[in-house]
């Protein structure tokens, strides 16, 4: 859904809620804007405006400027207004914002710092880049090349049966990291699992914006498990194969990035790599780890899960005019 759409059904929402409002909102009283945005109030901080046209700024929400706050509205406004084209989004015009300092775990990795964490952090929970990171992620390290060996057999001992891992790969005399997005088990029954959340991508060690996130295009074909290869993620979209995580003086490490089943190629070349080092971390979840479903969850967390089900109700029922 984009986010001109929920925009539109959280007012239909807020109307239904109120419906002694006017229709017409050329027609509304100081009043009725307050009755308004005193329904809203708790919704508002969720919808990304920056993800909207300059047109549909103009169009749908500054209408509704009296509903929102006055910093909010001043500072919508003032980028709005320095968009020439009104079909552009401001997000198209951000760069990557790196936070400096994130409120992060150090991160034990030899590849990656805690600013990477940020970013993958983000696209796991398809979040934008220019989005604030609202989850509370540990990066539990599983398996290093250099500590564990370079062991295809080693790699399946340690993360088999593991859900939600992050793999990453430096590769050898290059500025290359690569890496990709689990989020279902790792196997060694040599078969393809099925998800459409995995993704892969690549950083520049140099500059941290300068990176490459893929998402699966093909869910049937999302992740390659095999006792006869590393991590792979498609059909050679990112692959590791045993060469790769066996360090042998007479085999060389084999792993390549071919687009496939994914969105995009990661790496500017379909050339065999060497790996430098080799890391898979699970993702936990550290708001999620020990909850008890129905229980101790916070006022933030009930009204994320309350818009999305308003959002989700009005989705499927305004054929049948639940409003």
């Amino acid at each position: 859904m984009s986010e001109i759409q929920v925009w539109e059904h959280i007012l239909k929402w807020g109307h239904a809620q109120n419906p002694e409002l006017p229709s017409d909102i050329t027609n509304y009283s100081k009043d009725d804007f307050n009755t308004l945005k005193s329904t809203l109030q708790q919704f508002i901080p969720f919808i990304k405006f920056y993800n909207l046209t300059n047109k549909e700024f103009t169009d749908k929400v500054l209408p509704y400027r009296e509903i929102l706050s006055e910093e909010l509205f001043i500072n919508l406004l003032k980028t709005f207004l320095s968009l020439s084209d009104p079909n552009i989004k401001p997000s198209d015009n951000l760069k990557p914002c790196i936070t400096k300092k994130v409120n992060l775990k150090a991160i034990d990795s030899k590849i990656i710092t805690s600013q990477h964490v940020e970013m993958i952090s983000k696209w796991i929970d398809r979040l934008e880049i220019t989005d604030k990171l609202t989850s509370s992620y540990e990066y539990k390290l599983l398996f290093r090349g250099s500590r564990d060996g370079f062991s295809l057999n080693k790699f399946h001992e340690i993360c088999d049966d593991k859900t939600s891992t992050v793999t990453l790969v430096k590769v050898k005399s290059g500025n290359e990291i690569l890496g990709g997005y689990n989020p279902i088990k790792w196997k060694s029954d040599d078969v393809w699992c099925i998800t459409k959340d995995s993704f892969i991508f690549s950083f520049n060690t140099d500059r941290i914006e300068d990176y490459i996130l893929s998402r699966v295009k093909n869910k049937n074909y999302a992740i390659n498990n095999g006792p006869n290869r590393g991590p792979s993620f498609g059909g050679g979209d990112l692959t590791i194969w045993k060469t790769a995580i066996w360090k042998s003086t007479q085999m060389l490490d084999y792993c390549y990035s071919k687009k496939n089943f994914y969105e995009k190629p990661i790496r500017k070349t379909e050339n065999e790599f060497k790996v430098e080092e080799c890391e898979v971390f699970q993702i936990i979840n550290q708001y999620t780890k020990n909850i008890v479903p129905g229980k101790n969850v916070s006022k933030k967390s009930s009204k994320i899960y309350k818009v999305n089900l308003i959002i989700n109700k009005l989705m499927f029922d305004d054929s049948k005019q639940f409003l």
